[in-house]
C-alpha cells in the first residue's frame, strides 16, 4: 500500500492591498471636492466686492448726465463711454498741478525716508553700535505713544514749516514700523560679509551702501512703496499746514470735489459741463491709477521683505 504526501501549494495568496493614505497638505488632508466648490464661490463673491465698486467708479466716470441720472449716481456698464469729464478736470489746471505736486512730494518723501530708515535701521542692527538699546526703545515707543495734532502744529509752526512743502514730508520722514521690519532683515544677513568689509577697509557707510543694500532690495521694495502709498495718499497735513490752495496736493483736492461737492464748470463756457457724478469718479480715478500701476512690479517682493524681516527679529 503505497502513501502519497500532499505537497505544500507553492501558489501563495497575495497580500492584502493597503487603502492608499491622503496626501497630507499642511499636516492635513486635502478638501473634499465640495469644500473646493464651496471655497470657489466664496473667493468669487469677495473678489466681486473689489471689482464691481472698482468698475463702477470708472464706467461712471466715462457716463454722461442723461445715463448718470437714469441709474441714481453709478454706472455699471456706460451706453455711449465718454473722456469728457477727464478733459474738464485738466482743462482748469487745478487737478493738473495738485497731481504733479503730490508726484513731487510722493517721490521726493520716499527717498528721504528710505534713506533716514536704512541708515537707522542699519545702526540698530549692530549690538556694538553707540546707544544702541536707548535708540531702539525709544523708536519702540513710537509706536505706542503718538503726538497730538496741537503739538505738531505749534512745532511745525515754531521751526517756520507752515505753508511749505517739508512740511508734509520732515513730520512723517521716519516711521517705527518700518525701521523695526528693515533692521530685523539686516540683522538676517550673514555676517561673515560684513565682517569681510570691515577687514578689507570699507566703513560703516560704505558696508551699507556695497553690502547691505544690494542684498535687501526686496525690503527696499516694500518699505519704499508703504511710503510711497502713505504720502500719496495723505491728505490731512496738508490741510492742516498749507492755507494756500493752489499748493494742494491731489487728495486734498479730491476732498474737496468728492465731500464738498466744488465744481469745476465754467460759466462762460458754451457746452454743457460733465456730471458732478462723473467729475468725483474721474478725479478718483486719477488718484487710484499711479499706485494701481506700480504695485504689480513690487507685489513679488512682498513675501520676501515683510515675512523675513518678520520673522529673522
Amino acid at each position: 500500500m503505497t502513501t502519497t504526501i500532499a505537497r505544500p501549494s507553492t501558489t501563495t495568496a497575495p497580500p492584502p492591498r493597503r487603502k492608499r493614505r491622503p496626501v497630507l497638505v499642511g499636516g492635513m488632508p486635502p478638501p473634499s471636492m465640495a469644500a473646493r466648490v464651496l471655497k470657489g464661490i466664496v473667493l468669487t463673491i469677495l473678489c466681486a466686492f473689489v471689482v464691481i465698486p472698482f468698475v463702477s467708479v470708472v464706467s461712471t466716470s466715462l457716463a454722461d448726465q442723461a445715463q448718470v441720472s437714469q441709474a441714481g449716481g453709478f454706472v455699471l456698464f456706460p451706453d455711449n463711454p465718454s473722456l469728457r469729464a477727464y478733459e474738464s478736470l485738466f482743462e482748469g489746471g487745478v487737478v493738473t498741478r495738485a497731481f504733479v505736486v503730490s508726484l513731487v512730494i510722493t517721490v521726493v518723501g520716499t527717498l528721504i525716508s528710505l534713506a533716514c530708515t536704512a541708515t537707522l535701521a542699519y545702526a540698530l542692527s549692530r549690538p556694538e553700535s553707540f546707544g544702541h538699546r536707548p535708540l531702539l526703545l525709544t523708536v519702540l515707543a513710537t509706536l505706542l505713544f503718538a503726538p497730538g495734532i496741537i503739538p505738531n502744529y505749534l512745532v511745525i509752526q515754531q521751526v517756520g514749516l507752515l505753508d511749505s512743502y517739508w512740511s508734509l514730508i520732515l513730520p512723517v520722514a521716519v516711521n517705527g514700523f518700518n525701521v523695526i521690519v528693515m533692521r530685523a532683515f539686516f540683522m538676517g544677513l550673514p555676517r561673515e560679509l560684513m565682517e569681510a568689509a570691515r577687514i578689507d577697509g570699507a566703513g560703516e557707510i560704505a558696508t551699507l551702501r556695497l553690502i547691505v543694500m544690494p542684498l535687501s532690495k526686496a525690503v527696499f521694495a516694500v518699505i519704499g512703496l508703504f511710503y510711497a502709498v502713505s504720502y500719496w495718499n495723505a491728505f490731512f497735513n496738508a490741510l492742516l499746514y498749507l492755507n494756500d490752495a493752489t499748493m494742494w496736493p491731489l487728495q486734498l483736492v479730491v476732498r474737496s470735489y468728492v465731500i464738498q461737492n466744488a465744481t469745476l464748470s465754467d460759466p462762460l463756457a458754451t457746452t454743457a459741463p460733465p456730471p458732478t457724478e462723473s467729475i468725483q469718479m474721474a478725479i478718483l480715478v486719477l488718484s487710484i491709477v499711479p499706485i494701481l500701476l506700480v504695485y504689480p512690479f513690487l507685489q513679488r517682493h512682498f513675501a520676501k521683505g515683510v515675512l523675513t524681516g518678520a520673522v529673522k527679529s
